[in-house]
């Protein structure tokens, strides 16, 4: 339902009550050309909700952030398939949360998406073939692009390693297997 919800088109009124004008400001608008929209069959206007984002970026509207939340986008990096599709639907299913999810199988192919996917979160096992995730983690913080990504480690070896993996660069370190209830939480708390 808030699927649907999120993609239907914005009523007149509904743009008016967003930007804080009347429905005759929305019209104008919508007859200048500025503001793109399609009439109904019975002749009302409705504006997509793109063109609406659209609009309100060109001319500077001050609309709240719940009107166009921008998702979260979190880089899972582990070499094992099956972590990584655990990851992915754990956070994909999340209730509440919406998330822009990529993924790499290595630290070597870990920092080259970093460069193009720009997350904000990176969940990067530390144990994995090409770089390594302690060796990812030291040139992701002496990158000034990149120094302030979040990184949540995971790895099986949380006890021998979680002192080195945090003077690595890594914000936390979470023990495998994975508890759903601390990894959403550190989720949480580092994409705030």
């Amino acid at each position: 339902m808030a699927n649907s919800n999120q993609k239907k088109p914005y009523t007149t009124g509904e743009v008016a009550d967003l930007s804080h004008v009347t429905i005759n400001a929305v019209k104008k608008w919508i007859n200048s050309g500025k503001l793109k929209a399609f009439r109904t069959p019975g002749g009302h206007y409705r504006i997509s909700r793109d063109d609406f984002k659209d609009f309100v970026s060109e001319y500077r509207l001050q609309i709240k952030d719940e009107v166009f939340p921008e998702k979260k986008k979190i880089l899972i990096t582990d070499d094992v398939p099956e972590i990584i599709e655990f990851l992915k639907a754990a956070l994909q299913n999340r209730d509440g949360h919406s998330y822009e999810i990529d993924v790499a199988t290595d630290g070597y192919e870990a920092l080259i998406k970093v460069g193009d996917f720009k997350p904000d979160l990176l969940i990067l096992d530390i144990r994995m073939p090409r770089i390594d995730g302690l060796e990812v983690c030291r040139r992701l913080r002496s990158g000034p692009a990149t120094h302030d990504i979040k990184i949540l480690a995971i790895t099986a070896y949380a006890r021998e390693e979680k002192e080195n993996i945090i003077r690595a660069g890594a914000d936390y370190c979470l023990p495998k297997p994975l508890g759903m209830a601390q990894l959403y939480e550190w989720v949480d708390k580092l994409l705030k």
